[in-house]
């Protein structure tokens, strides 16, 4: 059965699965850092939760150059292959290996400043230096550990082996948790050894990532040798052919990044800072673990519509999108809610060290549902428009979202809650929210009009 006929539903299925575990594995790095203690055995659980979040649009940003570069390079070395032109693949590679040491260097430059600049911007001493070195090790050293598997990863997922791809996720993760482990409880070595267990954790993946794809490459080159080679013209640029599908498809992580930054800024400005930053990071990791089915299924609506769009079935387009976002409020109501009510105050007292950081954090993720069902469109609807060969209309309402909605109406609900004596949390909160909704409100009604059924042509 091909994929088209299939339907989202059963496209998307194997893909939460997998988005949902991996992002299980995402709360390690909390959950080992709301337990640490300083030399002297106090508390420090709440500043080092602080400096994660704090941490947050540096991941955002390496998640945005990542997945950027990995889909243009997947994209081309997949036609290439298809093509039969191995020489172009060899162009690709090596055009991928210039990529990765650029950004490399970048990220070792962003690392560097960030250790120059932590304790120099006004933040809580030990939030500072919990930061620091949170920061500087994962950002400098998944530079490499992260970076460099995005070729190994592209050549796998060319190949058709997602498995792959899936398998070296779990490895990562199930070594980040035992070094965890190991590094904190064994070594004593703290918010150091957190960071350095996620960047070690990732080379087992690569290295898995690096066997599987040099066996297929092995195949690949043995069927080049057996059979005739075409007449192909090689890249004239193949990095720019590369960028052409990366940078569009990593500036919204850019701007999620960009939009967390601006959100962490204001809430390290405000009375109570640590709560307030340490009870967002486990706001906004909830909301991001929550809206994994959604994720998963917009991956697997963007190929799905384009197909459809590719023949000119727009009835289709409109009956998989209806499904999807049907699926998604169901999930919403039945799962999302009763799990918020249910366990939201209990991740709260779980995570929070101190009563100002889980009074925080409860306040915050009453607004859990409200965030979840807010993302929906927006996460559904930009990948349709890059189905249907339209990446601008999502790129341009995430440019609103993070720069000219979400940003102020925190702010705005900041200073709401100050003035009603409210919880600071809860008024960020509901900002994010409102900014979000009025976000996917925009791609919704561009949607449809986008989908909007055409009448036929009347004869004269």
């Amino acid at each position: 059965m091909s994929q088209a006929k299939r339907g989202i539903l059963a496209l998307s299925g194997p893909l939460v699965i997998s988005f949902w575990f991996r992002s299980a594995f995402g709360w390690v790095d909390p959950i080992f850092a709301s337990g640490l203690v300083d030399a002297a055995g106090n508390s420090i659980g709440d500043q080092s939760m602080a400096a994660i979040g704090l941490t947050l649009p540096f991941d955002f940003l390496m998640i945005a150059c990542w997945v950027g570069t990995s889909n243009g390079l997947t994209s081309r070395l997949a036609a290439a292959m298809g093509a039969g032109n191995h020489a172009r693949v060899e162009q690709l590679k090596v055009a991928s290996r210039r990529i990765t040491w650029a950004l490399c260097a970048l990220f070792l430059v962003i690392a560097a400043a960030v250790g120059s600049l932590a304790e120099h911007v006004g933040l809580d001493p030990v939030v500072a230096s919990q930061f620091r070195l949170y920061a500087m090790i994962l950002v400098g050293g998944s530079a490499f550990t992260s970076f460099w598997s995005i070729l190994p990863d592209s050549l796998v997922k060319a190949h058709h082996d997602t498995r792959a791809t899936m398998w070296a996720g779990l490895f990562s993760s199930v070594t980040n948790l035992i070094l965890n482990g190991i590094f904190v409880f064994v070594f004593h070595w703290g918010i150091l050894g957190i960071a350095l267990s996620t960047v070690l954790g990732r080379l087992v993946g690569l290295a898995y990532a690096i066997h599987c794809a040099a066996r297929h490459e092995r195949e690949r080159q043995a069927l080049a040798t057996a059979t005739p080679q075409i007449e192909a013209t090689p890249l004239a640029q193949p990095i720019r052919t590369i960028l052409d599908i990366a940078v569009p498809s990593g500036m919204t992580y850019v701007l999620l990044a960009v939009e967390s930054q601006i959100v962490n800024f204001f809430l390290a400005r405000s009375e109570d800072a640590i709560a307030l930053l340490a009870a967002w990071s486990i706001f906004d990791r909830a909301v991001r673990f929550l809206a994994m089915p959604m994720i998963a299924a917009s991956v697997a609506l963007l190929p799905l519509v384009a197909r459809f769009f590719g023949s000119g079935d727009f009835a289709s387009i409109r009956r998989q999108v209806s499904t999807a976002l049907r699926a998604a409020l169901v999930y919403v109501l039945v799962f999302v809610w009763p799990v918020s009510y249910w366990l939201g105050p209990k991740i709260a007292a779980f995570l929070a060290r101190t009563e100002q950081t889980e009074s925080a954090a409860q306040a915050a993720l009453q607004w859990l549902p409200w965030a979840v069902l807010a993302s929906v469109p927006i996460l559904l609807f930009r990948a349709v428009f890059e189905g249907m060969q339209r990446p601008r209309p999502g790129l341009f309402v995430a440019l609103m979202r993070s720069l000219f909605l979400v940003p102020p109406l925190v702010w705005f609900g900041l200073r709401w809650a100050e003035a009603n004596e409210q919880s600071m949390a809860l008024g960020a909160a509901s900002g994010w929210v409102v900014g979000a909704a009025l976000s996917s409100a925009a791609i919704s009604l561009w949607l449809a009009r986008a989908l909007r059924p055409r009448r036929p042509a009347i004869a004269v």
